[in-house]
């Protein structure tokens, strides 16, 4: 299929990639982004984001826990604009709703919008604002954490707040919690650690670190052989820098045609020769290293980076343990 450059400029804005990186990875996935995406993982690009064109649902997200700290809401009430969202009346439903449901326990979302509060339903409460506020008034989200602890954090603004359960009550952990809360908010961990990562989010990570690993080994075969022959490799990494590099005269044709020959004769030759083992283990190296900036306990520490969250958690009791959080973000 065609790709335009409405395309390539949408996948430069969705991954921070270059332009020509986005266009031939378009062009190898036949347009599709997501395959896109992972081919630029693959080849070591660098993914800002992993989506830049999403809807951006306004509203109000808050965090809340009982007087004990032992029974915790966080939730998302959504309208259409952020004129909307931010207006006394909206916040105040966001916050009655989140009232009641800690008062009353409530543990899943389509009981509490079936739930009576002054009369009516909350579902029927919703209704009523999007009455009167003109837009579509939507309770979307909804968690819940009941342990011995629980903290919350509500960022500035609410449009995105966090919820994390602790195993037991501990000393300074009021202060503790909120950091833990706050570190949730600003690194948005995907699971507590390694054993709460989803196998297909593992085996897909697995696959592009191998892929990566292959295709590095490729490029410094590659490389090696066109120094070899005296031919700078930044000079032919692509077909229009060998093209360039020609009409400026820093190539020949000779030349030219011998770095085609190269990286033709050297990726095949490589390709069958990388050991499975060396491969596996790279992988499974840089498979850690996701682990590490992906959990929570393995990340680093916001307000001190000498340390990683275990680490801190073990200084104020050595037998605190995180068994689960939540974090909603208008947007996502």
């Amino acid at each position: 299929m065609a790709i335009t450059a409405a395309d390539v400029n949408k996948l430069r804005q969705m991954t921070g990639s270059g332009m020509m990186d986005c266009k031939n990875a378009l062009v190898e996935a036949n347009g599709d982004f997501d395959q896109a995406i992972d081919i630029l993982r693959k080849k070591g690009q660098k993914v800002a984001a992993k989506r830049a064109d999403r809807s951006a649902t306004e509203g109000y997200v808050l965090a809340q826990t009982n007087a004990d700290n032992t029974f915790g809401v966080v939730l998302m009430l959504n309208c259409e604009t952020d004129f909307v969202g931010k207006t006394a009346d909206f916040i105040n439903c966001a916050k009655t709703i989140s009232d009641f449901a800690i008062a009353n326990k409530i543990t899943d979302l389509q009981k509490l919008k079936e739930s009576q509060l002054n009369g009516m339903t909350i579902e029927a409460l919703l209704t009523e604002m999007t009455g009167k506020t003109g837009e579509k008034v939507e309770l979307n989200q909804y968690e819940v954490i009941e342990k011995p602890f629980v903290a919350s954090y509500n960022h500035n603004g609410n449009r995105l707040a966090t919820l994390v359960g602790f195993n037991k009550k501990a000393n300074n952990l009021e202060v503790v919690g909120h950091d833990i809360a706050m570190q949730i908010a600003a690194m948005n961990p995907i699971a507590v650690d390694e054993n709460g990562v989803k196998k297909e989010v593992v085996d897909h990570e697995l696959e592009i670190s191998k892929e990566k690993t292959i295709q590095e080994q490729i490029q410094k075969a590659i490389e090696a052989a066109l120094r070899k022959e005296g031919i700078n490799p930044a000079h032919v990494d692509s077909d229009d820098h060998i093209n360039s590099n020609m009409a400026k005269g820093w190539i020949t044709e000779e030349q030219a045609a011998k770095a085609r020959e190269i990286k033709v004769k050297v990726a095949e030759e490589k390709a069958n020769n990388i050991p499975a083992e060396m491969v596996e283990k790279i992988a499974k190296g840089r498979l850690n290293k996701f682990f590490q900036e992906n959990t929570l306990i393995h990340q680093d520490f916001i307000k001190d980076n000498k340390k990683t969250i275990a680490q801190y958690m073990k200084e104020t009791d050595a037998t605190l343990v995180c068994e689960g959080f939540y974090r909603l973000q208008l947007g996502e």
